[in-house]
């Protein structure tokens, strides 16, 4: 008896020798209005007519006992798709590019401020401290 090892012949075929590709099946969606159509024609038949109506969807039982629940708390509203819409995404830009332009200038006046005091160093010049500074500023 022989294995099918990868190689050969009989590679890329099934353990039964079938050339059978098995596509793996997409999980799936179902519309608020289908949902609502299935749960109103299972209300208006038997137990065993609801079994063949499963039967004929492809569909479990968990799936309309989630859909009456939904149906009575939401009323069985369509998801949108996508992130939650954000009233205040775009001020929160503006304040983003605020915040990094501010951030930018703060960073140039530092560069500008270490330059000047290693300048009054190289020249003895005695700057004012920032007291000074601002007492002066006051006084006037």
């Amino acid at each position: 008896m022989s294995q099918n090892n990868g190689s050969g012949p009989m590679a890329g075929t099934g353990v039964d020798g079938s050339n059978e590709v098995v596509v793996p099946q997409k999980r799936r969606t179902f519309t608020a209005e289908y949902k609502r159509r299935i749960v109103q024609e299972a209300e208006r038949m038997t137990e065993e007519e609801r079994g063949a109506l499963l039967r004929r969807e492809g569909l479990y039982s968990s799936h309309l006992s989630e859909w009456r629940r939904a149906l009575r708390e939401k009323g069985l509203v369509e998801k949108k798709r996508g992130p939650a819409a954000n009233p205040d995404r775009e001020r929160m830009r503006q304040l983003e590019r605020r915040n990094a332009r501010l951030e930018a200038k703060l960073k140039q006046a530092e560069l500008i401020i270490a330059a000047q005091k290693k300048l009054a160093e190289v020249l003895g010049t005695i700057l004012p401290t920032e007291e000074e500074v601002l007492g002066h500023a006051r006084d006037r």
